[in-house]
């Protein structure tokens, strides 16, 4: 499978790079970065830190490269991941993205896009992340009304969008368990407010550091709580959750596809 790597330079494009470089089944043929950094031109080793070079470029002209490729892994911003669907959906090409902060209308391209190629949406890909959330299901899907549920996350202080993509999307799994939709059950923060609406879900983001991912659901009933946590001591997970991802899409015909679809969850 060749793949192109969006933003070779960030934090997951270096991992993606890195692991992808290392199995046997891809083959990376360009890296893509933002007009005018510095990197561009160079080997996409060496742009990725990889500790050799790779013979591949970076450059910052998707569409120059984009027909000699199988998929496209893109955790990279907002902006740029709407114009990679673009030339993914015209050149008809596998798409894995990773970006989060997407609203509605966003996502609704995705999902449109989906028509037309094999695309892959996953606001984390982290397979014990992945794995967490069927156990949030099964408790709110049990319990429903008899607990409250707060979640708690955590990332390094450069992230962008808060909630997090990820307790956003476990939110939307425990709302539906519920028979209900995140927007009309969530609660932002708690400045003011008291006594506690029932059959909310409250959200409290923390920004710290370098703390690389953290998220926990506490589930309070009455005389006891459980607590389910997943921690990520650095990126690594996901980069190989992401390249896995990628790989589910080799020969797959044209769908809307999610990590639940690579883990048989």
């Amino acid at each position: 499978m060749k793949v192109i790597v969006i933003g070779p330079k960030g934090k997951m494009g270096r991992l993606i790079t890195s692991v992808a470089a290392s199995r046997d089944d891809m083959e990376l043929t360009a890296g893509i970065g933002p007009a005018g950094r510095s990197y561009i031109g160079q080997d996409l080793g060496t742009a990725a830190m990889t500790g050799s070079e790779l013979g591949v470029p970076v450059t910052d002209d998707l569409k120059s490269v984009i027909d000699d490729c199988d998929v496209i892994i893109d955790f990279s911003t907002k902006e740029t991941s709407m114009e990679v669907l673009k030339l993914a959906v015209s050149h008809k090409k596998a798409l894995v993205c990773g970006t989060t902060g997407f609203d509605a209308d966003e996502m609704q391209q995705f999902q449109d896009a989906a028509r037309e190629i094999p695309m892959l949406y996953a606001a984390n890909t982290s397979k014990l992340v992945n794995i967490m959330n069927r156990l949030l299901e099964l408790v709110t899907s049990t319990l429903k009304d008899e607990i409250d549920i707060e979640i708690l996350e955590m990332h390094d202080q450069w992230k962008k969008d808060a909630p997090s993509g990820t307790s956003k999307e476990m939110g939307e799994i425990m709302a539906r368990a519920l028979g209900k939709e995140l927007d009309e059950t969530a609660v932002y923060g708690r400045e003011g407010e008291s006594p506690r609406k029932p059959g909310t879900i409250g959200y409290h983001s923390l920004r710290a550091g370098n703390i690389p991912s953290s998220h926990t659901v506490f589930f309070g009933g009455m005389g006891e709580r459980l607590e389910i946590t997943h921690h990520s001591y650095n990126w690594e997970c996901f980069a190989r959750g992401a390249c896995d991802c990628a790989a589910f899409l080799a020969g797959k015909a044209p769908g809307f596809y999610t990590i639940k679809d690579v883990l048989n969850l």
